[in-house]
């Protein structure tokens, strides 16, 4: 398998380089043309290897006949002519660049109803944006690196069928790679698209357990690249779930369709959403979830639409602990994570569970919407606990964060609160330092917090009462004991101290009073030369 994750890299870099060589490196344009690329390459080695996998072993020796009865079999439809063999035949056309773009057209069309995405406006946003190489603006390059792109795609030879077979573990780690550069100068914050795995795989872990689940649906409202969702997906089965989502970012909608369409879940990809979550909310009104995660953005202007969501009676159910004010200056630190915490809540069903990131101070703030939420959940007995991350979980900021995790379901629990901020390694991740937990200090806080385990200083089940007295405070460290330590020793080492301590005191009362009689001669001998 090392060998197969080696070439893709080197795929990726190569398009990357192309890329370079044709103006785009660092541009937004890139991250297009290598995503996007990638995927035709991925459809046309997944359509071969499911034609293998329905006993087509040589697909071009079948007829046209057989050909178009294989693609009703099979779970896409990839036209023979539009596959790379046959467009690296056609690049030295004269305006090969338009040719590339009419494959991708074609086949994003062959396959609308499969792989599109919509709007909140309904609009359907396909598979492959129109005139991809038009990103390119001196036309005459356009050629150049459509030309450059083909080849790349038709001489890395990969056979991906034990990476098909692998799944979400190797995908995932391909689509980080993939997405890895896209953080600055224009690919966008990497934060909108990206939840490190860790913090997903714990997530996942702590909300499905042990139990099975069979046709259970789950929602992100603001899923980025969808990391959490393939994360609990997988835990919980690709074929006994349908994933849900809604993101605002043209971009991370974008490459989310490419994360389902690598993890084999396309089935879900018509459930996917652009658009607005707080004033356009396509789920989670009328329909309820079975399981919500969220890392949502912290702070964010929502200024020109703030009032609207305020004013609005619809949203008072939901925003049910209010709508952050708009301060005088710094507009875009609006939390507007508050809105995102009260929609996961109000998006789940009666028995869901839901996991939501969050800013540290949100567990602990003596009053606000961040309190009225922690009362809410603490009266109506849905927190199930709160793990706080270390410091640097994220590469791109040092905001510490911890994840709130809610249960709705009507059983008596008492929350589990873990701190988990002494955990992980430090390690340099571009100019930046990030903490990376190992597996084993992901099971560890897994386990602690399944286990209902009391650990000192790591985890605690604070009762009702001790919550409410901490002013519902969710700081596992407000819960731990303050540990005193006592050194016994006998009455004649007492003395002895007490002995030392007196010699001591008396010779520092010595040195002073020798400083204090120098000090005054010295004042004295300046006066006198006055």
């Amino acid at each position: 398998m090392l060998d197969y994750t080696i070439k893709i890299k080197q795929l990726i870099d190569e398009l990357k380089a192309a890329c370079a060589a044709g103006g785009l490196s660092g541009d937004g344009g890139e991250y297009k043309i290598v995503t996007q690329s990638f995927l035709y390459k991925f459809l046309n080695d997944k359509f071969l290897f499911e034609a293998q996998q329905a006993g087509y072993s040589n697909i071009d020796a079948v007829s046209d006949e057989q050909y178009d009865i294989l693609k009703c079999e099979l779970s896409f439809n990839f036209p023979r002519e539009y596959r790379i063999e046959a467009l690296y035949t056609r690049q030295n056309e004269a305006d090969f660049y338009k040719t590339f773009n009419n494959v991708l057209k074609t086949i994003a069309e062959a396959n609308s109803d499969i792989f599109s995405i919509q709007t909140d406006e309904q609009t359907k946003v396909r598979l492959f944006d129109d005139e991809l190489f038009s990103i390119v603006a001196d036309e005459s390059k356009r050629n150049q690196l459509a030309r450059a792109v083909i080849n790349k795609l038709s001489i890395q030879k990969i056979d991906f069928q034990a990476a098909f077979n692998q799944g979400y573990d190797f995908f995932a780690t391909i689509f980080e790679y993939m997405i890895a550069d896209y953080n600055a100068n224009g690919g966008g914050k990497y934060a909108e698209y990206y939840t490190p795995r860790s913090v997903a795989r714990i997530m996942a872990e702590i909300l499905v357990g042990d139990k099975e689940y069979k046709g259970v649906k789950i929602l992100d409202p603001s899923a980025g690249s969808g990391t959490l969702l393939m994360s609990i997906a997988h835990k919980i089965g690709i074929n006994r779930c349908n994933i849900y989502s809604q993101d605002i970012s043209q971009k991370s909608s974008k490459l989310l369709q490419l994360n389902l369409l690598l993890n084999d879940l396309s089935g879900s990809i018509h459930n996917v959403v652009q658009g607005n979550t707080i004033t356009h909310p396509i789920y989670g009104i009328n329909d309820k979830f079975d399981f919500i995660v969220s890392n949502p953005p912290f702070n964010l202007d929502f200024s020109e639409y703030r009032d609207f969501v305020a004013d609005n009676p619809a949203y008072r159910e939901r925003f049910f602990a209010g709508v952050p004010n708009i301060p005088n200056k710094k507009k875009e630190s609006m939390s507007i994570y508050l809105l995102f915490v009260q929609h996961l809540i109000y998006a789940l069903k009666n028995t869901g569970k839901g996991a939501i990131v969050v800013p540290t101070g949100f567990i602990t703030a003596q009053s606000g919407i961040e309190k009225t939420i922690r009362q809410k959940l603490i009266e109506n007995n849905w927190l199930h606990g709160v793990v706080s991350m270390p410091a640097n979980i994220f590469a791109n900021t040092g905001t510490q964060v911890s994840v709130v995790f809610i249960d709705k379901s009507p059983e008596t629990k008492r929350p589990v609160f873990i701190d988990a901020s002494k955990l992980g390694t430090q390690i340099k991740d571009g100019k930046n330092q990030r903490t990376v937990l190992s597996a084993a200090e992901e099971a560890q806080i897994v386990k602690a917090f399944l286990c209902h385990d009391n650990i000192e200083d790591f985890s605690i089940h604070p009762s009702e009462e001790e919550i409410v007295a901490k002013n519902y405070s969710f700081s596992a460290g407000q819960y731990f004991d303050i540990k005193i330590e006592h050194i016994p020793i006998s009455q004649s080492e007492f003395k002895q101290k007490m002995s030392d301590y007196q010699q001591e005191l008396s010779q520092l009362f010595a040195q002073s009073n020798a400083l204090e009689k120098e000090i005054f001669t010295n004042l004295e001998k300046v006066f006198l030369q006055e």
